[in-house]
């Protein structure tokens, strides 16, 4: 297992609200480290270390290293943040101990390729994404960082769905995926035009007709006025 992230944190053995507080007024952020048979291990983080860290999308897929301030390394993956309801700032962090032969469930990205080549969006289609993560099943060794889906030759009108992608060997869905559980992952249509869209288009036609009717009235009257001349 490869790990592009490492982490040096601080094990901590006084928990409770009062505490996570004092450590959040002091730039640090709570977390815990659990799974594999073993007791949770209660940690420390710098916060502006852990909020660039959640800035980028490999940390949420990525096996990671964890180097405690006992000597200690557990090799784990990012499995909940909780952050402030409207401050950006990370709240508490959760990490799952990895164990090689055992499998993982996670959420894993999808990319989508050929946007801008699509044959439904030359056609003057808009892409809705209706799915922009799926759960996935593997071992850490096939732990993929994303899953890609190209979406080159999807035309006007259809769409693709779960069945329709392809997972990296040795990695499954970690649900029934078939044709009675086979969800649409996105879409290509013409853009809809709402009510209002609709309504001030017919007023606008109705005041260029309106317009058109005053201006020949008006070329008429001219005219007349011209042969009483």
């Amino acid at each position: 297992m490869s790990t592009g992230f490492e982490f040096n944190v601080q094990v901590r053995n006084t928990t409770g609200k009062a505490e996570a507080r004092r450590m959040r007024r002091s730039g640090f952020v709570p977390g815990v480290i659990y799974g594999a048979d073993k007791e949770p291990t209660m940690i420390t983080l710098e916060h502006d270390a852990i909020m660039h860290a959640l800035n980028k999308e490999a940390f949420h897929t990525h096996i990671l290293d964890v180097k405690l301030d006992d000597g200690k390394t557990e090799t784990v993956v990012l499995k909940a943040v909780q952050r402030h309801v409207f401050k950006p700032k990370v709240e508490h962090v959760d990490f799952l101990r990895v164990k090689a032969n055992e499998k993982l469930t996670m959420r894993i990205p999808l990319h989508y390729l050929g946007e801008e080549e699509c044959v439904g969006v030359k056609e003057g289609g808009v892409i809705s994404k209706l799915m922009t993560d799926v759960e996935i099943k593997c071992l850490p060794a096939n732990l993929p960082q994303f899953i890609e889906v190209d979406i080159t030759g999807l035309a006007l009108d259809h769409s693709l769905h779960l069945t329709d992608v392809k997972l990296p060997s040795g990695v499954e869905f970690a649900h029934d995926v078939d044709e009675s559980h086979d969800q649409p992952i996105i879409s290509i249509a013409l853009p809809k035009v709402s009510k209002a869209d609709e309504a001030a288009d017919a007023a606008e036609a109705e005041a260029s007709s309106v317009e058109g009717a005053a201006e020949g009235d008006k070329a008429a009257g001219d005219a007349e006025a011209k042969a009483d001349d």
